[in-house]
């Protein structure tokens, strides 16, 4: 009967040895698939261009007759769209003017600014510029005062 425990007790050690062997021979495994899946890759995202941003500056206009001495020095303002277009503002004893700057057509220095009065008058002005911010004009208001004027700086 002895005999029989130990050789029960053997097959059962062989059997487990058997199991430990087999376990330890799966833990190194892993699962791979077959068909990886595709890999997904994002361009990047295309920036938009760059939005010129308007470009504002002062002038003065300059008394250059005796109507215009009654008047005195005028400040106005100019805003270039950068797309030889702009705006034009100036305020004349207490009348504002505003209207538009404009390039002449072939030039990329000389323009036009015209502005109405909230008063019925107007202001012509011709400029020609030396530098993207600086520039000279004459103006003329409609009441006959003339203007040199001098944008920038």
């Amino acid at each position: 009967m002895v005999a029989s425990i130990s050789s029960s007790i053997r097959r059962r050690a062989v059997a487990a040895l058997a199991v430990c062997a087999a376990v330890a021979s799966l833990s190194g495994c892993y699962v791979a698939p077959l068909h990886p899946a595709p890999v997904v890759v994002h361009a990047p995202a295309a920036m938009p261009p760059a939005v010129p941003i308007p470009v504002t500056l002062s002038a003065r206009l300059y008394p250059a007759n005796e109507q215009a001495s009654a008047l005195g020095v005028v400040y106005a303002v100019v805003t270039n769209d950068l797309h030889g277009r702009g705006t034009f503002q100036a305020t004349i004893q207490g009348e504002s003017f505003a209207g538009e700057a404009t390039r002449k057509a072939g030039s990329s220095r000389e323009g036009l600014a015209s502005g109405a009065g909230t008063r019925g008058s107007y202001l012509s002005c011709q400029y020609s510029m030396n530098s993207p911010s600086m520039g000279t004009g004459t103006c003329r208001l409609s009441s006959g005062a003339l203007f040199t004027m001098h944008v920038g700086g």
